[in-house]
């Protein structure tokens, strides 16, 4: 059913909103985009400069997510707007296309996921990735994919191929490995096992794929035994590398997750309320309680040999865990390699400023 048309802030051309029977309850506002790859401000912190966003807006839900906040942006709604009310790029390839066909473009990596996911379910309906997994590879681009999607899994044939001209890192984020806190929390993604299936997956298709276990949950999925049981299960799907990352709470989620909070587990607000004061990221004798706690397991699952290190609130930290970010062609492959890597890291990290 196509509505009326409107105009979104940073957009040009027409938008039409669009409902449809199989995703109930969420209208995609499609838009012409004015450009596909939109550059990471030169103080960030980040190991990439270019990023490709086809969406805005995310079904997959999250509670916690740290981009609700861009959904103001456009003059939407960060809560269930953020959720319901998805901004669709319908021209992002050809315009991607174009813009890498520059002169002047200079191969520089490319990520995706950096805001939302690049594999949400939409992504089944419009089919954006083929496209743009082919537009990277055949100009040369090295590119990262970060995604709690089980929709790579269609494209790993074109992953594997592209991973032979090009550098292709892939990481997959498992924040949760309680189902029933996952339904609550990240109501719209796959479950934690379906997840680690594709883990499974791409490590059978001879790539690597890196695991965020992120946003870690203060209180709610942060135990020794909790860390332990999701990175043993990590480590058995053949993942390359896994890092820790604490929760964020930016404008828009903050307000959102701590709702949450508010009416599932109020005995719990207080805590959150004093660990975040006055800032988005966790104190810092949380982050190095976590850290602690989390380094051992990270190492005993053959997990810390995270990849880049990042600059984050004045100090170095491991970034992305190994295999994440792109790596050259015909790289040696495998758990051998990955439990022989020797980085003495802990793959513990703050959550990523990427925006």
């Amino acid at each position: 059913m196509e509505q009326q048309s409107a105009t979104l802030p940073g957009f040009g051309g027409h938008v039409r909103s669009v409902r449809t029977p199989e995703f109930a309850g969420v209208t995609f506002h499609e838009v012409l985009a004015k450009s596909a790859l939109s550059k990471v401000p030169a103080a960030s912190s980040m190991p990439f400069r270019w990023t490709v966003n086809p969406w805005r807006g995310c079904t997959h839900a999250c509670f916690y997510c740290y981009a609700r906040g861009s959904h103001a942006w456009l003059e939407l709604d960060t809560g269930v707007g953020f959720d319901t009310e998805v901004v669709v790029k319908t021209n992002v390839v050809e315009v991607l296309r174009a813009e890498l066909a520059r002169p002047s473009w200079r191969r520089e990596q490319v990520a995706l996921g950096t805001n939302t996911d690049p594999y949400q379910r939409a992504e089944g309906r419009y089919r954006f990735m083929p496209g743009i997994i082919a537009a990277l590879a055949s100009t040369g681009t090295p590119f990262s994919l970060l995604t709690k999607g089980t929709l790579l899994r269609r494209d790993l044939p074109l992953l594997a191929q592209a991973a032979t001209t090009v550098p292709v890192g892939l990481g997959l984020s498992v924040a949760i490995g309680d189902d029933d806190l996952h339904a609550a929390l990240e109501p719209g993604t796959p479950s934690p096992s379906a997840r680690l299936d594709v883990v499974r997956a791409v490590a059978d298709a001879g790539l690597r794929c890196g695991v965020m276990v992120a946003p870690v949950l203060p209180w709610l999925t942060d135990s020794t035994e909790q860390l332990d049981s999701l990175l043993g299960r990590i480590a058995a799907a053949g993942a390359s590398g896994a890092t820790v990352v604490p929760l964020h709470l930016r404008p828009g989620a903050r307000e959102w997750y701590l709702g949450w909070i508010r009416r599932e587990r109020a005995d719990l607000l207080p805590r959150y309320e004093r660990l975040y004061a006055g800032s988005a990221y966790a104190a810092g004798w949380y982050r190095d309680r976590l850290a602690a706690r989390a380094a051992p397991l990270l190492a005993r699952h053959g997990l810390g040999s995270a990849g880049v290190r990042i600059r984050e609130g004045g100090r170095s930290v491991d970034g992305f865990p190994a295999g994440s970010l792109p790596e050259p062609p015909g790289l040696s492959l495998g758990h051998d390699a990955r439990a022989s890597s020797g980085s003495d890291r802990s793959g513990v990290v703050e959550q990523p400023a990427l925006f």
